[in-house]
């Protein structure tokens, strides 16, 4: 029998310019591209399982299709998959905010706050509490579905590597994994036998 498996699904291209700081701003996503990811998200999804999702729209809207393709599924909004808070960079393009807000970010990477929002310390923390969580409904044979943001995603792939939350706070602006599912992509995990988290795919299209 094979493990149960942590889904993490990044939500469809979001309706807003390129090289946009988005963050928490909540955007819709694009109705057919999250309509076709839905449809071949629940496809391949195995049960049992448990769906969880950022309450951001571009997220909850995914969340809400795939469940009306499977009739077991429910939907549940959880905070701690929401985006980064970058605050007042929030809405900018990426190359209209000043070099030397950016320096200093990658500076001081896990607690500096861009934009005054929200420091990588804080988001590492609230994911790490989810993953926590969603590590228990997987030794119990659950399978578990997010349906979050690349920044969640990239923070998932650091806290499985470092294996726990005060390791992962160690990281430097270099160490940050760049990569993330593309939109409407996926990366899963499974539970390895020495009872953790384990990499199976990396951004896996849906």
């Amino acid at each position: 029998m094979s493990p149960a498996t942590l889904w993490v699904v990044r939500h469809a291209a979001p309706c807003i310019a390129p090289g946009t700081c988005y963050g928490l701003l909540d955007v819709p996503a694009d109705p057919e591209a999250t309509q076709m990811a839905a449809q071949r998200l629940a496809s391949s999804l195995p049960n049992p399982l448990l769906l969880c999702h950022s309450p951001l729209q571009r997220c909850e809207h995914l969340a809400l299709s795939l469940c009306a393709l499977q009739a077991n599924l429910s939907s549940n909004a959880d905070g701690r998959l929401r985006e980064m808070d970058f605050g007042q960079w929030e809405g900018r393009l990426w190359a209209d905010i000043a070099r030397h807000e950016l320096d200093a970010w990658t500076q001081d990477f896990t607690r500096y706050r861009p934009g005054q929002g929200e420091d990588l310390a804080s988001m590492l923390t609230r994911v790490s509490a989810a993953l926590g969580e969603a590590q228990q409904h997987l030794q119990r044979g659950t399978h578990v579905v997010w349906i979050t943001h690349a920044g969640v995603a990239r923070c998932v792939d650091w806290l499985v590597r470092q294996g726990s939350l005060a390791a992962a706070l160690q990281v430097t602006a270099e160490q940050w994994p760049l990569h993330a599912p593309g939109f409407g992509e996926w990366q899963t995990y499974a539970m390895a036998p020495h009872g953790v988290l384990a990499a199976l795919q990396q951004a896996q299209q849906v």
